[in-house]
């Protein structure tokens, strides 16, 4: 699914217009990086969490070349699924 077509499910879903339906997706993605950014995790009860976490620097092969590089360390986002979520897709 495209960032699109979730702003026209939203929109069907919700009964916005479309222009609505973006804006609130993109308050949505703004209000969850702000707090990932800060160290607060999201959690979405019956869907699941995001949570920043540190990524420690290392080593990685480029694979065209062969070529060792180094990694530095950085931050990355990680979403663990909740009950809710996990029961739909599974049931």
């Amino acid at each position: 699914m495209t960032k699109a077509e979730l702003i026209a499910a939203m929109a069907d879903g919700a009964g916005l217009s479309r222009d609505q339906a973006k804006k609130a997706l993109d308050a949505f993605t703004d209000a969850v990086t702000g707090s990932l950014k800060r160290g607060q995790d999201v959690r979405l009860v019956g869907f699941g969490t995001f949570a920043a976490v540190n990524r420690a620097a290392g080593t990685a092969r480029n694979p065209r070349t062969g070529q060792t590089v180094a990694r530095p360390a950085s931050k990355t986002c990680r979403f663990r699924v909740g009950e809710g979520l996990k029961s739909a897709l599974n049931g």
